[in-house]
């Protein structure tokens, strides 16, 4: 694709940092009509404040409206614009031009689709098909307990909810999924490890047996093997981590 006219009086720094950067995004395209997967170059001028899922867009109306790409709430809440940048897992709508320049020290980038389900088209994949992995260990209460005190809402104390309330901040963008190398062994993936784990966390949970034979079964807990990762690439900073070892440690108390 041709690249835009770039403005030197955009370009021009003003108070040492420049307005606008000269891009090159070398997407991965697919076309699910005929099967056909390509590496697509797009140069174009972007402002520095200007996030990937804007950059998008972007080429959407000044390059090739064919490019296909996810986004919902833009607000880093919904997950639904993950993608890979340079190799890492990363949610579009908070990822700033000027920081993508100087985490990777440079104006080219490649952008992928993440890996944890089949690719509908271009940098779109089937969430239906990745949020399986979660549904199957059942991030609901199983057997909700009786509260106290009978037809009133079950109130959590504050110590209690303490134990996992940093967990609850999972918006299942499967960015962990991507990058923790057992996802694509068989493995029942970060996030919905930890989605199990915060309701063996929960005091009103009272099916744990059922929720215990799931996290030790075969793609269950420990084929994790501790990388790491998806604590390092999660947007919204949970240490993944964590709860996926309080479950590998077992031992999880009635309260």
């Amino acid at each position: 694709m041709s690249a835009l006219t770039t403005s030197n009086e955009n370009t021009k720094p003003r108070g040492g940092r420049p307005q606008s950067y000269d891009l090159i995004l070398r997407i991965q395209r697919y076309d699910p009509e005929g099967g056909r997967r390509w590496l697509q170059e797009y140069r174009l001028e972007a402002g520095r404040i200007l996030r990937f899922v804007d950059v998008f867009r972007k080429i959407n109306d000044e390059l090739d409206p064919t490019l296909a790409w996810n986004s919902s709430c833009e607000h880093a809440q919904c997950g639904t614009c993950a993608v890979r940048v340079n190799g890492k897992p990363l949610l579009a709508c908070e990822l700033l031009v000027e920081n993508a320049v100087a985490h990777w020290g440079g104006t080219t980038f490649l952008v992928e689709p993440i890996s944890v389900a089949s690719v509908v088209r271009d940098l779109v994949v089937d969430l239906a098909e990745a949020y399986g992995r979660v549904e199957a260990v059942k991030p609901y209460l199983i057997t909700p307990a009786p509260g106290k005190n009978q037809g009133q809402e079950y109130q959590v104390a504050p110590g209690d909810m303490e134990a996992y309330l940093e967990a609850t901040r999972c918006n299942n963008c499967f960015c962990c999924a991507d990058a923790c190398p057992s996802s694509h062994k068989g493995f029942l993936g970060p996030n919905a490890v930890m989605a199990s784990v915060v309701r063996l966390l929960d005091p009103r949970e009272e099916g744990r047996q059922e929720r215990l034979k799931q996290l030790y079964s075969e793609p269950g807990v420990y084929r994790c093997h501790t990388a790491l990762a998806c604590t390092f690439v999660c947007p919204k900073e949970i240490d993944v981590a964590h709860f996926i070892a309080l479950a590998k440690q077992g031992g999880f108390s009635k309260k």
